[in-house]
């Protein structure tokens, strides 16, 4: 099977790439700049001679904060690009996973959030992402729509990432303790959808749809920081001793948040027999692959 990745310099598609070997699966590689996603013409070039069984949409305006002074690019990347891929897969009659996200919703439910529950984004970068769901859903009969949150790795830059990095130059630092939600490994939400994929492919049934992954369990910013941290003690000596629970509204930022965002994942287990981990397991494994990649550098 081959599969075009988009967005493939991004930290979900490098482990898109990095893990695509292991499932026995091709994949064409592609991102700025030989494609562009907000560019119909090059779309369905890239798709009709790709020859490719499946597109996953990888690619994604994320910088949350930036996107509300920067909306035309940010609906141009979420919205249009994702409208072109469906367009072009439907036309080659091949299915699309296109990547969301728990900005989607307002946070106000107060409990795990499930594929069916109304979307009601506070930011840009939220409202461009549920707009081009939605642009998927109508353009693409064969799409899979999947959720996830609070997504970190081993490539690019991330809040597991940054948190190590103050960890060594600061010995304190605030972090907002009352939005909560569901950390994710990039190489976890991977492996879901290489998955999702080998089901693709032998299954002569597939529940095209909406569907939610996330690493198991609920924390907060702050939560998650502290979790870092207690695990980097264990390769190194920090630098950092103080770890201070704020509040959204003592921690400015130009876009609003979701106080609570985690995602329901039942029907991912129902439907593709997929079951999230631990995200405290989850981390414990990329933090000891950042440190080993370290050493190996020295």
């Amino acid at each position: 099977m081959k599969i075009l990745v988009t967005g493939s310099k991004g930290q979900l598609g490098r482990e898109l790439t990095r893990q695509s070997k292991d499932f026995g699966f091709e994949v064409l590689a592609a991102d700025l700049p030989e494609l562009d996603i907000t560019d119909l013409i090059q779309v369905e070039d890239m798709v009709e001679k790709s020859q490719a069984s499946l597109v996953i949409n990888a690619a994604a305006y994320t910088n949350v904060d930036r996107a509300e002074t920067e909306q035309e690019l940010a609906f141009a990347v979420n919205t249009t690009g994702p409208a072109n891929l469906a367009v072009s897969c439907a036309k080659v009659d091949i299915p699309l996973i296109q990547i969301s996200t728990d900005f989607v919703f307002d946070g106000k439910k107060g409990t795990p959030y499930i594929e069916t529950d109304p979307v009601s984004p506070l930011s840009v970068y939220g409202k461009s992402k549920a707009d081009g769901d939605n642009k998927v859903r109508s353009k693409a009969k064969k799409h899979i729509i999947l959720r996830t949150s609070w997504l970190y790795g081993l490539y690019g830059q991330n809040f597991v990432k940054t948190m190590l990095r103050l960890g060594n130059e600061k010995e304190s630092i605030k972090v907002v303790a009352d939005q909560f939600g569901s950390p994710t490994s990039a190489t976890d939400l991977a492996e879901t959808l290489l998955a999702i994929a080998d089901k693709i492919q032998n299954s002569s049934t597939v529940n095209w749809g909406t569907y939610h992954y996330c690493g198991h369990g609920v924390t907060t910013w702050h939560g998650f920081a502290e979790k870092i941290f207690e695990i980097a003690r264990k390769y190194e000596s920090i630098k950092i001793t103080n770890v201070k629970p704020v509040t959204t509204s003592e921690y400015s930022t130009k876009a609003k948040r979701p106080s609570f965002s985690a995602l329901d994942c039942s029907l991912i287990k129902k439907y593709f027999e997929i079951t999230p981990e631990p995200w405290q397991k989850s981390l414990e494994i990329i933090i000891n692959q950042i440190y080993s990649d370290k050493r190996r550098m020295k």
